[in-house]
């Protein structure tokens, strides 16, 4: 008996590690993925190769690990082993609408090199597993995530190891890894960015797909040409150009009359290097074409955009996000006071406000993010915090509780206060509430902006913060102005706790985008806070601000804000009736059929799309034209984080929604409509095309 528990003791012992072991395969919705191993069995110490393969459902693709305009690449997480990096195959250019992705379609292997451990025992397993993410496409992006791993016996010495059955897969795989070029190239300045050249000669396609994001314009035209003996190859700077002397890397697809060749180059970037376009409006053919929408973004200038910044700055104080917060402090100027000094103050919270939002762009461009104008209200914890905001400030000017000093802390107390303090927080505000809405003239400027240095950019957005703060400064410096107030009188009281009502209606509008984002979920939990807070606030009011009920006060606001990190997002919901989902790929299907289309791309958190939605694109006459005309009406929704929205706002010299396009048939270019609709905007827009074609 001792015998046989001794023969069967290695079994025993490994039953509980197989048991555990990892799958080397699993499969989602749209990919099928397993590891693929060199070797059936390992040796401590060993390094051996190992692929990633996907199996990827038709018409739809993963990325490479530079995936272009947007997307994400695939990564691995290992554990149990020491991991080389992947080593990557050859892209294809994945051109959908006006953007340009690199990515994988069909069948694709990643390959990476495992290290055994040393201390691995004869006669163990050798367990390695890794956490696989991607993020697969089509006209819409899913992220997805398995687990696989790999149970291999540990043998006593590397000559025992075996070769696994499918090696010779593995090494027609690393075949078509990408080799460094037998030759050298080049990278000299260019008007638009750089131009790569090489020798060799006949070259008939190039393609150069630069592993760094940013350092060229991915969805711009490359033109090659014929240069002393040999090619060189037109390279447009994209939104990160590199630096001098930093190496420019990637992969050279090359086809001569020998057929098609891809090979890994690299070269330094060099002085002078110009600044390129920027994306540009793409079909999905246009690999090769550009158009030039983009172009009067670069052209545009920075004292046109300075101006252009002030005047939308100062046109949205007439949109109904800001006129009321205005309002809340042209109370204070009926009042005798320093209103100079006033005025200063407001201007100088609607300015720091706009330097550090600004200021997170730049931070965000610089760590390659695409964001625009409005891009906080994507977050639904910044949604609610603002509802919970403007419902602290309506309940102020209901006068359910005034701020003391123990409150100085709370920014609606603090905006509804008179004083410079008071005067401060409500530019703070007005700068906050403002963010929502977009004026005519903004558009142009903030493109600019976001396109430039970190102080033009900020120069831009000072301007817009000036336009913004400037009819309070004028009527604080300018007593004449004053005369058109009223005169002070009971009537302030009534008509300060009639501007709550404002804010009240406010929330309403936040807690609908709220429920956009998250849900119901998301609106059941924001209407607790706001429950919870006003019931600490009628304590606190109760009890004649006692330090109890402060307390409580304070603890109702700090756990409401609390809790709004419970937010999750949700599903986006589906396109209303008459309507279809934007998707790049759906209006290039629609253009190449030669129908007329219309692209709203809106969000639930912009005012302006919202009244535009309201008074023009949903009278009647304007669903007349589209009907006669055959227009099919697509809606893109930028509520949440899009990057694909956001690439086309950018390829049309916009930062932020809305914007509206409408593509007669066969049109090469997009109409731009203004951001303020009209019912008759819209349907001659559309006429007009109709009888410019026959």
């Amino acid at each position: 008996m001792l015998t046989l528990l001794r023969s069967f003791a290695p079994v025993l012992l490994a039953a509980p590690l197989m048991a555990w072991a990892v799958p080397p395969d699993a499969a989602t919705e749209h990919v099928q993925a397993r590891l693929v191993s060199s070797q059936a069995s390992v040796a401590a110490g060993q390094r051996f190769t190992v692929a990633l393969e996907q199996t990827i459902k038709p018409h739809w693709h993963t990325y490479w690990k530079n995936p272009g305009d947007s997307g994400q690449a695939t990564s691995l997480d290992w554990s149990g082993t020491q991991a080389g990096p992947l080593q990557w195959p050859t892209p294809s250019i994945q051109a959908i609408g006006p953007i340009v992705n690199y990515g994988y379609e069909g069948r694709a292997a990643l390959l990476v090199e495992l290290t055994v451990p040393a201390d691995a025992r004869p006669g163990s397993r050798f367990q390695p597993s890794a956490d696989v993410k991607w993020l697969v496409c089509k006209d819409v992006c899913i992220p997805e995530q398995v687990s696989l791993g790999l149970d291999l016996p540990v043998v006593a010495s590397l000559s025992e190891a075996q070769a696994g059955p499918d090696v010779a897969q593995i090494e027609e795989w690393r075949a078509a890894i990408p080799k460094p070029a037998p030759f050298g190239v080049t990278l000299k300045a260019a008007a638009q960015g750089v131009t790569l050249a090489g020798p060799t000669a006949a070259v008939t396609k190039a393609y150069f797909f630069a592993e760094t994001w940013g350092a060229v314009a991915h969805s711009a035209p490359q033109a090659l040409k014929a240069e002393g003996g040999g090619w060189a190859l037109e390279l447009p700077a994209g939104d990160e150009p590199l630096a001098a002397g930093k190496a420019l890397s990637g992969v050279l697809v090359l086809t001569t009359a020998a057929g098609e060749q891809a090979w890994a180059v690299s070269a330094p970037m060099p002085e002078g290097a110009g600044k390129g376009p920027g994306p540009a409006d793409l079909s999905v053919t246009a690999a090769t074409e550009a158009a030039s929408t983009a172009a009067p973004q670069s052209e545009l200038g920075l004292l046109p955009a300075l101006a252009l910044a002030l005047l939308g700055g100062l046109i949205l104080n007439l949109m109904p996000c800001v006129f009321p917060v205005l309002s809340i402090k042209a109370l204070a100027l009926v009042n005798k006071g320093n209103h100079r000094a006033e005025g200063l103050a407001y201007t100088a919270g609607v300015l720091l406000s706009f330097a550090v939002l600004a200021g997170v762009l730049i931070a965000l461009r610089t760590g390659g993010q695409q964001v625009g104008w409005g891009f906080q209200f994507h977050s639904p914890v910044f949604v609610l915090v603002v509802a919970y905001l403007l419902f602290l400030v309506g309940l102020n000017l209901s006068g359910l509780f005034e701020i003391g000093g123990s409150f100085t802390g709370l920014g609606s107390g603090l905006a509804a206060r008179n004083g410079l303090t008071g005067s401060f927080f409500t530019g703070v505000l007005a700068a906050v509430v403002a963010t929502p809405c977009t004026a005519p003239f903004m558009g142009a400027a903030l493109a600019f902006a976001l396109a430039q240095p970190a102080a033009v950019m900020l120069a831009v957005f000072l301007a817009l913060g000036l336009g913004l703060a400037l009819p309070f400064l004028v009527l604080a410096f300018w007593p004449a102005a004053q005369r058109w107030l009223p005169r002070p009188g009971a009537w302030m009281d009534t008509f300060k706790q009639a501007l709550a009502f404002p804010m009240y209606a406010a929330v309403v509008w936040l807690l609908w985008v709220l429920a956009q984002q998250a849900g119901p979920d998301g609106v059941a939990l924001a209407l607790g806070g706001l429950v919870l807070m006003a019931f600490g606030l009628w304590w606190r009011h109760s009890s004649g601000a006692s330090a109890v009920g402060t307390g409580a006060a304070v603890l109702s606001v700090v756990v409401a804000l609390g809790a709004s990190a419970a937010l999750r997002p949700v599903t986006a919901p589906a396109a209303s009736a008459g309507t279809e989902a934007f998707s790049p790929e759906r209006l290039a299907e629609l253009r190449a059929q030669n129908q007329p289309v219309f692209v709203n791309l809106t969000a639930a958190w912009c005012i302006s799309c919202l009244v535009n939605e309201r008074v023009a694109l949903s009278r009647p006459e304007v669903h007349e034209a589209f009907a006669k005309a055959g227009v099919t009406y697509l809606k893109g929704d930028w509520t949440r984080e899009d990057p694909t929205i956001t690439a086309v706002l950018k390829a049309h010299g916009r930062s932020g929604v809305p914007l509206y396009l409408y593509y007669a048939p066969g049109a090469t270019e997009a109409q731009v409509l203004p951001q303020i609709l009209t019912p008759g905007l819209v349907v001659e827009a559309i006429t007009s095309a109709r009888r410019s074609s026959t």
